[in-house]
């Protein structure tokens, strides 16, 4: 009677901690699956911008990675103001209001664009703490968590440059696709991140590259690497974390699906990107084609930039056909094509100016640079107080374009 009080003891402890067990977004066949079991479809925001500022987020024009426009603002107020102007950045451009606000907006999600140099000891956005990235993103999923809102890590800057264009911030080729040590520190942070949110079940998955291999080179040469490059990454995935997605991007800005073959891991999802576009079902039969063939899911991490009018008639045709989004930006500089706008503070315009000058050697940059730096310091300030969600202006025409609702802030 002992030992059989005793394994009942046993069988209902551990049925106890089966039940306590975090419950993970998943993959059915051609479905996205919530952790009650019914399909998810997802519907949310990009927070492009905060984590990899991009110029044209800027209003700059040449100067358009964050690389250059750390360059830029350096040679205007200097290194030690530069780097206290990016952590003001960082702690103020995404906060606990924002957050609140897409939730109650409607949307279930959030994409959130990052640097692999967060996880590294490379110098970037002032900092070179290897765990930057853990801390900013642990920040957001806690806030994340108190919402219910899930959330998606993107990889949008890669070891070497995995898109060969400022928006992966690296040096203008994909050479991550030629670099088997650039493929290794890739996999090894994507291992790293997994490991760290493996029992996270509020995130929804991993995008492992963001557009990867933009048109301008020799694709044919370079598309060949796109999968193997996947399934390195994947497998480093793996070994840590079973339990979440793994959201797979075509070639050429996340667009050409024909350089895949038979998926190859269970919890994948195939993702698209659409912009200035058609908005027809005729835009994206080639990836319905593909869901139905080799029957997974796909979702569009990317598209918007449009009027109301288009943003409305394209979220429509994914929602006919079953593809879930996340839409480009949550917030902008000047925008009404986002989730929030705001203003462009006096005396931008003479950074803007400066960014357009050329300043290819040290005399350009001298006679580039302002009478009056403190001027240009009080304006770049006044940026950070303008991005405040309290200073913001939700775009009520895009919010209602995407079904959702406009919140009282």
């Amino acid at each position: 009677m002992k030992k059989v009080l005793i394994l009942l003891a046993v069988l209902t402890a551990s049925l106890g901690l089966c039940a306590q067990s975090p419950k993970f977004i998943s993959t059915k066949g051609k479905e996205i699956i919530g952790v009650d079991g019914k399909p998810f479809f997802i519907k949310g925001t990009n927070l492009g911008n905060w984590l990899v500022p991009e110029g044209y987020m800027f209003k700059f024009k040449s100067v358009n990675s964050q690389r250059l426009i750390n360059q830029a603002v350096t040679e205007l107020i200097g290194p030690e103001e530069t780097r206290l102007f990016w952590k003001k950045f960082q702690d103020t451009y995404i906060t606990q209001a924002d957050i609140k606000f897409i939730k109650a907006s409607g949307a279930n999600s959030i994409r959130i664009p990052f640097n692999y140099k967060l996880f590294t000891s490379e110098s970037y956005m002032g900092m070179n703490n290897p765990n930057r990235g853990f801390e900013l993103l642990d920040r957001v999923i806690a806030w994340c968590k108190q919402e219910k809102l899930y959330v998606m890590l993107d990889m949008h800057c890669a070891p070497g440059g995995q898109t060969g264009d400022n928006i992966d911030d690296g040096d203008g080729y994909p050479f991550l696709f030629t670099s088997a040590a650039n493929r290794k520190q890739t996999a090894d942070i994507w291992k790293r991140i997994a490991d760290h949110y493996k029992n996270e079940s509020i995130i929804l998955g991993y995008d492992l590259l963001n557009e990867p291999i933009a048109h301008y080179f020799k694709v044919d040469e370079l598309n060949p690497h796109l999968e193997p490059t996947y399934k390195e990454i994947t497998a480093a995935v793996r070994s840590v974390d079973k339990n979440h997605i793994v959201f797979i991007g075509g070639a050429q800005w996340d667009s050409n699906f024909k350089i895949f073959g038979k998926p190859f891991d269970t919890k994948a999802v195939y993702t698209f990107h659409k912009y200035w576009t058609d908005a027809t079902k005729a835009v994206v039969q080639e990836y319905i084609d593909f869901r139905e063939k080799y029957k997974v899911p796909i979702y569009v991490g990317e598209t918007g930039e449009n009027t109301d009018e288009w943003v409305r008639d394209f979220r429509i045709v994914c929602e006919q056909n079953n593809i879930g989004w996340h839409y480009w930006p949550y917030k902008k500089l000047d925008n009404t094509r986002g989730f929030m706008s705001f203003n462009v503070p006096d005396g931008y315009q003479e950074i803007i100016d400066y960014t357009e000058k050329p300043r290819a050697s040290f005399e350009e940059v001298r006679k580039a640079a302002p009478a009056d730096r403190a001027k240009i310091k009080a304006a770049l300030y006044a940026f950070l107080e303008n991005c405040k969600f309290t200073n913001s202006t939700p775009q009520k025409g895009y919010i209602e374009a995407l079904g959702l609702k406009v919140p009282a802030k």
